[in-house]
């Protein structure tokens, strides 16, 4: 197995034709890539919850897309993603447990990562590297210096890097959006995001065996090894400390706070205070906060407040997810469902139904907006379509999970100056993170 490092200097450096930036791709991938009319050689790279978005916009005729590689470092999970695909595809892509292997394939166009938080920045940039584009999953980052190289990446490699905050995509999240730009509420000036669950107990990890067949090493990849604990690897890892996961905030919450800044149209915001508890269970294995209210002000004297409840799921808003914008001459309600606009004195004056299946709160996920948000990847590949979630616009709201989770750890407040900059001492020591040796990020 060799390291990030070597397969850097194999894979992203030794091939012949450079783009600008220095994207190391042959004339003919660059011709084939950029094609209209020719097909996307694409790899899903982690199959777990996830992986029930791809299947519809892979299959259909006019995506003219190719499944080519189908990889996880679990067998099992294999197995079932082919056995998923064989009802949608008919032909049988190729299995790889090893992103690195995949990689060095110069037929492969384009990766969709959907791996645990920890890899979405490495893995994505690695990608590049080798000349890929790029659909990362969110949180597109596990801190904030990742969010700076993945955004310089893209840039320093020329490649195509869609975010996958699929609500960007929402045909009447984007009309909601265009009459509060235009002044349908006024002056927009406060937004409300929320998230609700019931999740339950989570175990309390003890050491144990590696399940069979995991290549927990290759699992942990960039982060510190450790040996393993149990019920780690399947979902769990969300919880059991930072080495992994981005806690509530980096797994749901990023949606609905990209929404608010969306509809706020604010870039950084100035300041950040939080208040966060872990209210349920409390003698379980959930090692982050399972409630959170964080506050960020922005410029031009507006507001965005995150409530976020893993655990109680008591309905406060009317919905398990959504987000509320306050402006000067009315409100908007609006989630992945609806969007309802309301006048000052709170009455209904519009209605936009989405008829969308798109999964709210249950875990997995899939529906009429990610296949969508895919085809729009796509299409930003062919140079056909404007990409609704370009890398560079969500990591500014990806800082936001960010802020709340160093501000939770540190237990502090702070101010936020030029470039996300965090103007506080104890928390730019959580600006970045100890990586595994030979997996540092280089770009």
């Amino acid at each position: 197995m060799i390291s990030r490092r070597e397969f850097a200097k194999r894979t992203g450096l030794v091939t012949t034709g450079l783009l600008a930036g220095g994207a190391a791709v042959s004339a003919k991938s660059y011709r084939r890539i950029i094609g209209a009319n020719d097909r996307i050689q694409i790899a899903i790279i982690g199959l777990g919850r996830r992986l029930g978005a791809y299947y519809e916009p892979i299959a259909k005729k006019e995506s003219n897309i190719e499944l080519l590689y189908l990889c996880d470092v679990m067998p099992s999970q294999l197995e079932k993603a082919a056995k998923e695909f064989s009802k949608h595809i008919d032909y049988t892509p190729k299995m790889e447990s090893d992103i690195r292997k995949v990689l060095e394939d110069k037929k492969l166009d384009a990766v969709i990562n959907a791996t645990p938080d920890h890899w979405h920045t490495p893995g994505s940039i690695m990608a590049m590297q080798a000349g890929k584009h790029v659909y990362v999953e969110k949180p597109v980052s596990h801190n904030m210096e990742e969010n700076r190289l993945l955004v310089k990446a893209a840039d320093n490699y020329n490649r195509v890097v869609q975010a996958g905050t699929q609500q960007r995509s929402s045909a009447h999240t984007i009309q909601v959006m265009k009459m509060i730009h235009e002044g349908a509420i006024g002056k927009a000036y406060k937004a409300v995001a929320f998230y609700t669950n019931g999740r339950g107990r989570v175990p309390n990890q003890k050491p144990a065996q590696v399940p069979g067949g995991l290549n927990w090493n290759l699992w942990q990849g960039p982060a510190p090894h450790r040996e393993y604990t149990e019920e780690t690897w399947d979902y769990n890892w969300h919880w059991y400390g930072w080495n992994y996961g981005t806690a509530e905030a980096g797994n749901n919450g990023t949606h609905e706070m990209d929404v608010a800044r969306w509809a706020l149209q604010v870039d950084y915001p100035q300041h950040v205070f939080i208040d966060g508890h872990k209210g349920q269970f409390p003698d379980d294995g959930w090692e982050m906060y399972d409630h959170m209210q964080a506050t960020f002000r922005f410029e031009g004297d507006k507001t965005i407040q995150w409530d976020g409840r893993s655990r109680n799921r008591y309905d406060t808003y009317g919905g398990g997810r959504g987000t509320i914008i306050y402006g000067s001459d009315g409100t908007v309600f609006v989630n992945r469902n609806v969007a309802r606009i309301y006048d000052r004195k709170g009455e209904l004056v519009k209605t936009l139904d989405s008829n969308s299946n798109e999964a709210g709160t249950a875990l997995g996920g899939g529906g009429d907006m990610s296949t969508r948000h895919v085809q729009n990847f796509v299409e930003g590949i062919r140079g056909k379509e404007k990409l609704n979630a370009p890398i560079d616009e969500i990591a500014i709201s990806h800082a936001m999970v960010h802020y709340i989770n160093v501000a939770y750890r540190i237990n502090s407040p702070f101010e936020v100056g030029e470039n996300g900059i965090m103007l506080d001492r104890d928390a730019m020591k959580l600006w970045s993170r100890e990586y595994e040796p030979g997996w540092e990020i280089r770009v």
